[in-house]
């Protein structure tokens, strides 16, 4: 009893692990691939049947066939793929429609086709009109048939009517959006071409082709009826469509067609079966690897696209020819933004506004010429274009802000610079007008040509105002330090020359100037007018020829030089003196008094 449960359980784990883990082992039947949902009113996928697809490897091309339901479109798929009724498409004999959604045959047909190894995949769709469903449903059916297929079979029985042709406006719009490209370059996509297959119980009277053509000539419209000129529109736009468009007649294949399914060629109409075989050649004939984006795609990309062209007719009430357009130009549109992002981000922020507005520009112009070149679609492609362009916009105004916080990072660094470099020169040990002024251009100079951006009026504004109250400021102080330096230097020379030198021309020349700068300047010049005063400025001049120079810098190099002059000046007094004497060209003090050969007193 034990082992007996033992193996129930482990078959049943077997069979649970073989139904997770497997995938479908016979593609020899057919498999839905779209279905309604439980509106009726959007379509949805089918996993099953996307994995027949996503097996294939090479390019694929799909054959889809279109109708009104009970048209025998299952029937035709069938014929075409040489299957009975009990191996391929399920046909029904019934009132309500046998086909939901869209189905693949899960065996493709292999063909060479210019040399491609190409996957032909067989597509049955969900009749036209059938009781329950509504028109938005059809038109998603009729699109995504559209936008699936190389080769669209519009299968109608007995004559083409007015419905017909309305039912083709989504037909039109795609060929005038993705059709007629510049011949010789990639194309993005091209629509299926279209194959008007008319089967009809006789064959005398006109042709298939003179019905089309018949059936697409313009009714008059004396009253402006606004449907009849719909109609007279998709007119017109399959009439330029040109050789994308055919048309082609089958007879019926035998008067009892709810036995169809039971019988062979040889019981068929010879006619019929003539006619069939021609089909299938012309069919072939048609077929093209479907190309998106410039590329043949296959299994996996041919779902992924499938996916997206689902999104975008389920997007809105009505699908549209709009919504595939704005799928198809997402990715250029992407390329192209980043192309604008990657231009723009050459430029070293931060920049002159106009120098940022011209690059923009060019970026933008670059962009939206690329997109121009890549892009499909005539009349929606504005809608994707406006995209774009409100797209530069955001990354533009980034830059914009990016370049503000730069130029403002850059011009308030170089402002502080600036601002401590007049803070120094306001407190030089020795005052230099010469070295302010050299400091104050150079400050200048350096924001006038470092300062970018649009912070710079700002920061010009407050550079300017602060260097001309520094300047005003190292004026008002510069002749007051000058004048109390000039009295300290002639009281150090007093001494210099009294009792280290002893230069007595040295220290009259300290006490002349001492003189002059305490008591003469104060008897007979105010301040003010010191400082205007000929004199003064040969004073001045000296001083500034003195302090500081291109190759001299005094107030960097003072204590240095001092230091060197004290020590030769000790020196010279220890040990000068006695090598050389005492013989000088200028008089020196000379007190016999205290020399050697004085007389001892008592």
């Amino acid at each position: 009893m034990e082992i007996s449960c033992w193996v129930v359980f482990f078959s049943i784990f077997l069979c649970l692990f073989a139904s997770g883990s497997s995938s479908i082992e016979n593609f020899h039947q057919a498999f839905p691939i779209v279905e309604p949902d439980p509106g009726h009113t959007k379509l949805r996928l089918s996993r099953e049947g996307l994995e027949a697809i996503e097996r294939i490897t090479t390019p694929i091309a799909a054959v889809a066939v279109i109708g009104p339901y009970r048209s025998g479109k299952s029937f035709l798929l069938n014929q075409l793929l040489s299957l009975s009724c009990y191996e391929g498409f399920g046909v029904g004999h019934m009132r309500d429609t046998k086909t939901k959604g869209i189905w693949v045959w899960g065996t493709p047909i292999e063909l060479d086709i210019d040399g491609v190894r190409t996957s032909v995949f067989y597509l049955d769709t969900e009749g036209f009109e059938s009781i329950g469903k509504s028109n938005v449903y059809d038109d998603r059916i009729f699109a995504l048939a559209t936008v699936m297929s190389s080769v669209l079979i519009y299968n109608l029985p007995e004559t083409i009517r007015e419905a017909d042709i309305s039912r083709l406006s989504f037909a039109v719009e795609l060929a005038e959006e993705f059709y007629g490209r510049v011949k010789g370059q990639d194309i993005a996509f091209e629509p299926a071409k279209l194959l008007w297959l008319i089967q009809r119980d006789f064959l005398q009277g006109k042709s298939v082709q003179e019905m089309v053509d018949e059936a697409l000539r313009h009714v008059p419209n004396n009253d402006g009826d606004k449907n009849i000129e719909l109609v007279n529109q998709i007119r017109d736009s399959l009439a330029v469509m040109g050789d994308n468009s055919t048309a082609f007649s089958l007879p019926q294949p035998h008067l009892q067609r709810t036995k169809l399914c039971d019988m062979n060629d040889g019981e068929l109409d010879p006619m019929y079966v003539k006619k069939r075989e021609q089909l299938k050649e012309l069919v072939a004939g048609k077929i093209r690897p479907k190309i998106v984006q410039g590329k043949h795609l296959n299994g996996k990309e041919f779902v992924t696209f499938l996916e997206q062209i689902l999104e975008a007719l389920n997007k809105g009430e009505i699908p549209s020819t709009g919504s595939l357009v704005e799928v198809f130009n997402k990715g250029i549109l992407e390329r192209c933004l980043k192309l604008y992002n990657d231009r723009m981000a050459r430029l070293h922020l931060p920049v002159s506004e106009q120098h940022l507005q011209d690059t923009h520009q060019s970026s933008r112009d670059g962009a939206m010429q690329a997109f121009d070149e890549q892009h499909f679609g005539r009349h929606h492609a504005k809608k994707s274009v406006e995209q774009l362009d409100e797209e530069i916009e955001k990354v533009y105004k980034n830059f914009i802000m990016a370049n503000e916080y730069q130029s403002s990072k850059l011009c308030e660094a170089l402002y502080t610079n600036c601002e401590e470099k007049m803070d120094q020169l306001q407190v030089l040990r020795l005052p230099s007008m010469a070295k302010f002024n050299a400091g104050f251009l150079h400050c200048n100079q350096s924001f006038e040509q470092e300062c970018v951006g649009p912070s710079k009026t700002n920061y010009e504004r407050r550079m300017k105002k602060m260097l001309g109250k520094s300047h005003s400021l190292f004026i008002k102080e510069y002749n007051h330090r000058l004048f109390n330096w000039l009295v300290a230097f002639a009281l150090v020379m007093v001494v210099v020359g009294r009792f280290i030198i002893k230069f007595i021309l040295i220290e009259i020349g300290a006490w002349i100037l001492f003189i002059f700068l305490e008591t003469y300047t104060r008897m007979f010049w105010s301040a003010e007018s010191l400082y205007y005063n000929p004199v003064w400025h040969v004073i001045v001049s000296t001083w500034e020829a003195l302090v500081y120079s291109p190759f001299l810098d005094l107030d960097r190099w003072a204590i240095p030089v001092g230091v060197i002059l004290a020590m030769l000046i000790l020196y010279w007094r220890c040990y000068g003196r006695r090598k050389h004497g005492s013989r000088w060209l200028l008089p020196l003090y000379n007190n016999h008094k205290s020399g050697p050969n004085r007389p001892r007193s008592d």
